[in-house]
């Protein structure tokens, strides 16, 4: 069973047989703050039905974002002509498409979506050596309090996907945690600073929250 993600513009998902299949699907506003708040999903569907425009829009940021999942376009056959690469789209689906294609395509983007993954905790020039709580920047080893590790640690685990603070605060200080967001923005400044030149690996998304962002760079 898969978790889904419909961003519309509406409260009804643009395809009807998704609601007949036994997946879990929650419906969101098309904006990148649904993503950040549904960091679980495994698969991001764009209601292009209901408003074309605004989905090539949420196409391009998620693209822009390199979400780590399968993206699926819904559409009407009249807006076929103007789908191309530049969508950055993984496959798309017709309202009238039938319960077992829909269930089929989204198996398939699924399995078939390879997202980027670090190797051995390793991106960018930054390294992590979870056994000895070690963390390395071209080369060089860095003074890292508990917190800042784990908060690094678990941005090169996921690079190039969004968290909202409250997500890292719920990640690396856990549920029973009682401080503010601003811990977060405090622990990523003092991590920036410590990485010096490799600082932009730490994006910031505005509006959303972070990312760590292999090309680096604020959006």
């Amino acid at each position: 069973m898969a978790r889904l993600l419909v961003l519309s513009s509406t409260s009804e998902a643009p395809i009807p047989a998704l609601s007949l299949l036994p997946h879990q699907m929650v419906i969101a506003p098309l904006t990148a703050q649904s993503v950040a708040h549904n960091s679980d999903a495994n698969v991001i569907i764009i209601d292009g039905v209901s408003d074309l425009v605004a989905a090539k829009s949420m196409a391009s940021i998620l693209a822009a974002a390199q979400v780590p999942v399968p993206v699926i376009l819904a559409l009407r056959d009249t807006a076929l002509p103007v789908i191309d690469a530049s969508w950055g789209i993984t496959d798309f689906l017709m309202p009238n498409t039938s319960l077992a294609e829909v269930d089929a395509r989204i198996r398939l983007a699924i399995s078939n979506h390879q997202p980027a993954t670090p190797a051995g905790l390793s991106h960018s020039g930054v390294s992590i050596d979870e056994s000895s709580y070690q963390a390395n920047v071209g080369g060089r080893a860095l003074d890292l309090t508990f917190k800042e590790f784990e908060l690094l640690r678990f941005l090169v685990a996921n690079p190039g996907r969004v968290y909202s603070r409250e997500q890292l605060l719920s990640e690396v200080w856990g549920y029973d945690y009682f401080g503010g967001t601003r811990t977060v923005d405090v622990h990523v400044r003092r991590l920036r600073a410590k990485l010096g030149d490799h600082e932009s690996v730490i994006g910031t998304v505005r509006n959303v929250g972070y990312r760590f962002a292999p090309n680096g760079g604020d959006e």
